[in-house]
């Protein structure tokens, strides 16, 4: 009689384990695409970081072209509207300019464009704008303001 009641028992049991590995298998399967999801974030977040570092060097960078040319730059030529396409002209501003919008271009991103204004008391206002679309900030247009007095 007693044999007959373990293999009862033993037969209701069938089956347990393999509920058991299915219920951890699908745990892991979720903490898995948690992970996966949290790489993906981590990476949208990187590019806008190194996006938005890129458009302070290079602001920095047509800054110091102009404290370079200082005397043009007090003259207002280097003052531009919104710019996104090179600049026509030969002379030493237009080339510093192209230079610039081209590294922002390649830098920031082909939607980079840039804007320098400067006021009569030598402070200048250097804006770097692009398309942030990507980025987890929600906003897709983002935009970077530098000033400086020369």
């Amino acid at each position: 009689m007693r044999t007959r009641a373990r293999d009862f028992r033993a037969r209701r049991q069938h089956g347990a384990s393999l509920i058991e590995v299915m219920v951890a298998v699908l745990v892991m399967a979720v903490g898995l695409l948690g992970i996966a999801a949290l790489q993906t974030v981590a990476l949208r977040n990187s590019q806008s970081s190194m996006e938005r570092t890129q458009a302070v060097i290079q602001s920095y960078s047509i800054l110091d072209a102009m404290r370079a040319n200082v005397s043009a730059a007090r003259a207002g030529s280097y003052d531009r509207g919104r710019t996104c396409a090179p600049v026509a002209g030969a002379g030493q501003v237009e080339a510093d300019l192209n230079l610039w919008i081209g590294a922002l271009g390649q830098t920031v991103g082909s939607s980079a464009c840039g804007a320098i204004d400067c006021d009569g008391d030598n402070v200048c206002t250097v804006t770097v704008s692009w398309d942030e679309s990507r980025g987890t900030a929600g906003a897709a247009a983002m935009s970077i303001e530098t000033t400086s007095r020369l």
